[in-house]
Parts: C-alpha cells; sequence; structure tokens
C-alpha cells in the first residue's frame, strides 16, 4: 500500500473549520432547543459551556498525545467521537442524553489543535507563519457564517437538522484524514509528562498571569455573547434563528476587522498601545448601547453594534497578548500556549453559564451589554498591569 500523502492546507481548513462551526453553529437554536426539550434556556446554555471545558481540558492533552503516538492516529479518533457524538445529539430525546453527546462533541477540538502541529511539522518557520495566517482568517470567517447557516438550517429543517449536518461533516472528514492523511510526525515523544513539568516556572511568573487575564477576559466576553444573544435576541426583539445567527456574526466581524488593522498598523505602533485601544473600545462600546438602549433606542442592531466593538477591540489585541503570553520564555512557549489557552476557554465557559442563566427577561439586553463591558474592563486593567511589568 503506497504511505499517504501529508495532509494538504484545504484539508487543516476543513478540520479547523469544523472545529469552529462546532461550537457557534447551533447557537441561534438554543432557545427553540430549551423549548423543545420543555427545560430552562440556562440549562440548554450548557450545551455551550460544557463543550467548552472538555475543549480546555483536551487542549491542554492532545498536543502531548500527538507528540507520543502521531497526529494521524489522534486525528482519527478525534473524528469518530465527534460523528458518532453529533449523530447523538441529532436522535436524542432527553437533555440529559443530549448534554452527553454534546460535550463529546468537544474531541473535534483536535482538528484545530492538531493542525497548528501539522504546519509545525511540514513547513519552515517563514513558510509556517504564512499556512497559519490561512487557517486563522478560517477561525475568523467560521464564527460570522456559521450561526447564519445554522439558523437557516432551523428555520428550514428544524434544529435537529444542525446536528445531522454535524455527522455528515464528521464522516466526511473521517474519510479525508483516513485517505489523505499521512502522519507528519517524524520524531515521536516518549514522556507525556514533560510538557507539564514547566509549567511551574510560568505560573510564578507575574508577566504570564497579567497577559493570560487579559486573555481570559477578553474572550470571556465574546463567549458570554454567544451565550446570551440567542435568547436575548428571540426573547426582547422577536428574533428568527436565522436573524438571530446574523447578530451572532456582528461579533465576528469585528473581530475580522481589528485583526486587519493590527496587521496594517503593527510595526508602526506599539503592540501595547494597540492592546489598549482594543480593550478601551471593548469597554466602553457596550457602554454606549446600553447608554443609547436605555434613552429609547431600543433595537437589535444596537445590541449587535456595542458587540462589533467587543469584536474590533479583541481583533486588536488578541495577537498582541497571544505573541506576549508566548515571548516571556521562548524555551516555555508551547507551554504557555497550551496553559493559558485552557484558561481562556474554561473562562469562556463561565461566561456562557452566566449569560445564559442572567440575561433574561426585559433587562437581558442590559445585562448582557454590561458582562460585555465589564469583562473587556477586566481585559484593560491587566493589559495596563502589562506595561507596569514590561517597563519595570
Amino acid at each position: 500500500m503506497p504511505p499517504r500523502p501529508q495532509p494538504s492546507l484545504t484539508t487543516l481548513i476543513l478540520l479547523t473549520g469544523l472545529s469552529v462551526l462546532a461550537l457557534n453553529m447551533f447557537l441561534p437554536s438554543l432557545a427553540r432547543m430549551a423549548e423543545d426539550f420543555e427545560v430552562s434556556y440556562a440549562l440548554a446554555a450548557l450545551s455551550v459551556s460544557g463543550f467548552l471545558v472538555i475543549s480546555a481540558v483536551l487542549q491542554i492533552i492532545m498536543g502531548p498525545l500527538s507528540d507520543m503516538y502521531g497526529r494521524r492516529p489522534v486525528m482519527l479518533a478525534g473524528l469518530v467521537i465527534f460523528t458518532l457524538a453529533s449523530a447523538g445529539c441529532w436522535l436524542a430525546q432527553d437533555i440529559r442524553l443530549f448534554l452527553v453527546f454534546r460535550v463529546l462533541q468537544a474531541a473535534m477540538v483536535t482538528g484545530m489543535v492538531l493542525s497548528r502541529a501539522v504546519v509545525r511539522d511540514i513547513a519552515p518557520r517563514e513558510e509556517a507563519a504564512r499556512l497559519l495566517g490561512q487557517i486563522g482568517m478560517v477561525m475568523a470567517l467560521a464564527p460570522l457564517l456559521g450561526p447564519v447557516f445554522g439558523g437557516f438550517l432551523d428555520e428550514v429543517f428544524g434544529w435537529r437538522a444542525n446536528f445531522a449536518a454535524f455527522t455528515v461533516m464528521g464522516a466526511v472528514m473521517l474519510w479525508v484524514v483516513w485517505t489523505r492523511f499521512g502522519e507528519t510526525n517524524a520524531e515521536l515523544s516518549e514522556s507525556f509528562g514533560a510538557h507539564f513539568r514547566q509549567y511551574p516556572a510560568l505560573v510564578s511568573d507575574r508577566l504570564f498571569w497579567a497577559y493570560s487575564i487579559c486573555l481570559v477576559f477578553s474572550i470571556a466576553a465574546f463567549y458570554g455573547f454567544l451565550g446570551g444573544a440567542a435568547l436575548v435576541g428571540e426573547e426582547l426583539f422577536g428574533l428568527s434563528p436565522s436573524q438571530v445567527g446574523m447578530g451572532l456574526g456582528s461579533i465576528s466581524g469585528g473581530f475580522m476587522l481589528g485583526n486587519f488593522l493590527t496587521g496594517r498598523l503593527s510595526g508602526r505602533i506599539p503592540v501595547l498601545r494597540l492592546m489598549l485601544w482594543g480593550r478601551g473600545l471593548a469597554t466602553l462600546g457596550p457602554l454606549a448601547a446600553a447608554a443609547l438602549m436605555a434613552f429609547g433606542l431600543f433595537h437589535p442592531a444596537v445590541l449587535f453594534g456595542g458587540a462589533v466593538f467587543v469584536g474590533l477591540g479583541n481583533g486588536l489585541t488578541l495577537p498582541g497578548a497571544n505573541a506576549g503570553v508566548m515571548s516571556i520564555n521562548p524555551r516555555l512557549a508551547g507551554a504557555a500556549s497550551g496553559l493559558s489557552g485552557a484558561m481562556t476557554v474554561l473562562g469562556g465557559a463561565i461566561a456562557t453559564s452566566l449569560t445564559g442563566a442572567y440575561a433574561v427577561g426585559q433587562a437581558g439586553g442590559y445585562v448582557l451589554l454590561g458582562f460585555l463591558s465589564l469583562s473587556s474592563g477586566v481585559g484593560l486593567l491587566a493589559t495596563l498591569w502589562i506595561g507596569r511589568l514590561e517597563r519595570a
């Protein structure tokens, strides 16, 4: 049997895209799912926070596992679990069974984690940066387009169609990986624990905590919006799932614009200043939207407009924060990326639970916008702390 080819860029992009879609494509359906299962919206929202908790754990262990056993077997295992779990979500008639299968869908995070590892395996540094940039564009586009597609599926076929689509997507990607994904890890590691023995050196560094707090609370605003916007949009403004999907894309649209501006301005404006601008916009934008609503401009465009500023601010902040957390100690860059990444996902899980539980009733819009501003404001304070530590 001839050796399988190295995975193409298209394959890596599709795996990354499916990893992102698994989180957000069904979000416009959350309110209808709660109604169908006859449970509270907060309980239905556990399908997001539970998914994120498992994703955080897997994000820490998938890299070391693929170092030991290879990228291909770990990727295949993740896709098998994701495909079967998607079918379970599609067919589940009870919320508890649905939530069990839903958290198992988090196995698809292997697509995002291992796509980056494969790029590092097969490409020199300069080429890897270009490839990762192209993959990163998908990570920005998928949250923009996924909820729109998911809302359309809900309106035409019902919310279960989202999970039927996941089942088909998972099966197709399983076939692609089986036939077109050769092993790229030429030097398998013998130790699983070496990666984790680097953590004590990180957690004793105040600059690591400053960058991590900035990342956690910046991204918590994004996840908090995803957790509460569907209910607020449907309950307060009477939006359909497809309209909610378009509204959910607003924060991703702002993020893409922020990333574009960061790329254009980096080198001319100090990174820390861009981060401060981003945190300021993300803090003040939702406050301005809440004020407009309080003074009578009670319209979904105002709510989603406030979220655009959060996305824009994150696009200005996160590239610098991610680069900063990995540059504290280049020898520990991998450990810093994994640990801070897991912390941000756990923070996102908490954020979705909070907004799903409390952004309800007539005050739901104000609660949601207040959370976005508060979370972004903590990120602003952390950025100011970064400046003090780096000047010391």
